[in-house]
């Protein structure tokens, strides 16, 4: 069964783990969820699920960037990058794409959301979970308003005077984040400030206004896209369970389910879901074999498993209540509907509008795009 394949961890002779939770179906659509989902039970009419997803890489990092950018090493455009740079940026006041990390880390770093090799302009801005969002956004004491302002004209003519002598294009992307830091100064604090939203929809989120959380960066980039945000990544890390499983899940499916469930179903309360595409997975998924190690302390976990996995979409573009694909018996294999990333990827470009063969960039004397040389449009998901 694991012949000729690589994992980083499991042993040949592993035997499998069975479901350490009750499944069962919801919805009209019947959709067979795990019982750690109850609140995506309530909205899975609205997603559709992908069941057979693979990929081509098997550790965190080379997987996750391989998710984002279509290539597993640092160097090329991700996702939101090269969607900003096909649609542009409908706020002036705020980054066009946002990063947020609410977990234990990113293992693949700022490569998930770098710009590559396209203009360093469509790179993705980090928001912090504490203090200002953004390091150095707010003025320093004593410096106003007005001599704030006369600094940034200075430096914008000073760029501009070298821009027109070098062309460099990096000298417009630094007068553009000077230029957007201030703005920021009032924008951004207006943005992360939840105490005015009802109380009603502080608890269908589970977040709290001042307190870090998954829930409360789905409440914020809901409401970075009203605000005109092109693209927002939320990156949770932790699900890395090469030991308790269960354990694993109980906590990291109790951090993100409600509010994941909350934005699909806020989104649709506020006629936003039509337009804004919702995507939530991983970068691979877990292993049936069980990993039990202990020389490293593991016991009933699962490893990393590239075959087969699940993520699911929804709102715009998407076609709802639908679940594409099927694993083997074990959850192994893919046995129908087999996608990989670069469909998914095709899939979601395809949702906002693009041809993913069409939306290049010209680098290094040819033509580059997300999904590389290949990928097709997942056409059972879309609407």
């Amino acid at each position: 069964m694991i012949k000729g394949q690589r994992y980083a961890f499991i042993r040949p002779d592993a035997a499998v783990l069975g479901p350490r939770f009750k499944f069962a179906k919801h919805g009209q659509s019947g959709a067979e969820l795990s019982e750690m989902l109850p609140h995506l039970a309530k909205v899975v009419d609205e997603v559709a699920i992908l069941k057979a997803v693979h990929t081509d890489q098997f550790n965190h990092a080379p997987a996750q960037i391989f998710f984002n950018t279509g290539f597993g090493q640092p160097g090329r455009p991700s996702i939101g990058s090269w969607v900003t740079y096909g649609l542009g940026c409908e706020t002036k006041d705020l980054p066009a794409f946002v990063v947020m990390s609410t977990g234990s880390g990113i293992s693949g770093g700022s490569a998930n959301w770098s710009s590559g090799f396209l203009p360093t302009v469509y790179t993705g801005t980090r928001f912090r979970n504490q203090g200002d969002p953004i390091l150095n956004v707010s003025a320093p004491g004593g410096f106003d308003k007005e001599a704030e302002q006369d600094t940034l004209d200075l430096v914008r003519d000073l760029n501009k005077s070298r821009l027109a002598a070098v062309g460099d294009p990096e000298i417009a992307t630094r007068t553009a984040a000077y230029e957007m830091a201030f703005r920021l100064q009032t924008a951004a604090p207006e943005l992360t400030d939840l105490k005015k939203e009802p109380r009603q929809v502080l608890d269908q989120y589970g977040a709290d206004p001042e307190k870090p959380s998954f829930a409360r960066a789905c409440l914020l980039a809901r409401r970075m896209v009203q605000r005109g945000v092109r693209f927002v990544t939320i990156y949770h890390e932790g699900w890395d369970a090469h030991s308790d499983v269960t354990g694993n899940l109980k906590n990291n499916c109790g951090a993100t389910d409600r509010a994941s469930a909350a934005l699909v179903s806020d989104l649709k309360r506020l006629g936003m879901l039509d337009s804004t595409l919702v995507v939530w997975g991983g970068e691979f998924g877990r292993t049936p074999m069980v990993e039990s190690n202990p020389l490293l302390g593991r016991s009933l976990g699962r490893d990393h498993h590239p075959q087969a996995f699940t993520i699911w979409m929804a709102g715009g573009g998407v076609k709802p209540g639908v679940t594409h694909g099927q694993t083997d018996d074990l959850g192994f294999h893919p046995a129908e509907g087999g996608v990989h990333v670069h469909d998914v990827q095709a899939t979601i470009l395809h949702c906002l509008g693009f041809d993913h063969e069409k939306l290049t960039y010209r680098h290094a004397g040819r033509d580059f795009r997300l999904t590389d040389v290949f990928g097709k449009v997942i056409k059972d998901v879309v609407a």
